[in-house]
């Protein structure tokens, strides 16, 4: 059993991944049962898929909210999909990232070494080529497509890549190279 430092985190976002946009809602049929939000909350919730909470529960890795709902996913998200309380990363104030992704750094910080998955829909080269050159362990950065979200071919590859994550090749500096 691997030693729980050294356990890849899964760092999930909210928006787009789980709560698709532009998407239909989803098939019943094809989902699982599906709890309409309670009055006064926010409709988008809906689209929240069920099966992704057992999809994600079933992946070797630790679960880490990394989205704007901080604590809220927590309250709000975690209980639709039969999440149990996750660790939140906890963002650092704004900062002018430049081409990075405003959450880049932070998830590095947290990830303080351990591999990593990021699952988000804002995440580009820039962010992916940061990662390679300034985290020393493996990390798959994972854009999915906010119309869409997380789908069974997400799943696959996230689980395949957890299941032997790679390791990387050291550059001169002992960084990995890209």
């Amino acid at each position: 059993m691997p030693d729980p430092a050294e356990r890849p985190l899964l760092f999930l976002d909210v928006d787009g991944p789980l709560i698709p946009f532009g998407a239909p809602q989803p098939d019943p049929a094809d989902q699982g049962p599906t709890h309409p939000p309670p009055a006064g909350t926010n409709p988008l919730l809906a689209r929240l898929n069920p099966r992704h909470g057992i999809q994600l529960l079933a992946l070797p890795c630790d679960l880490v909210w990394a989205t704007t709902w901080m604590a809220d996913a927590n309250e709000v998200i975690g209980p639709r999909l039969g999440l149990p309380e996750l660790p939140v990363v906890d963002w650092p104030g704004p900062d002018d990232d430049g081409p990075l992704h405003w959450k880049t750094r932070g998830l590095l910080d947290w990830a303080a070494g351990r591999p990593f998955v990021w699952v988000d829909d804002e995440i580009t080269d820039a962010d992916r080529s940061w990662v390679s050159s300034h985290h020393p362990g493996p990390a798959l950065l994972r854009r999915v497509d906010p119309r869409r979200g997380l789908t069974d071919v997400d799943f696959a590859i996230i689980g395949n890549w957890l299941a032997d994550p790679p390791r990387p090749a050291r550059g001169p500096a002992g960084r990995p190279r890209c």
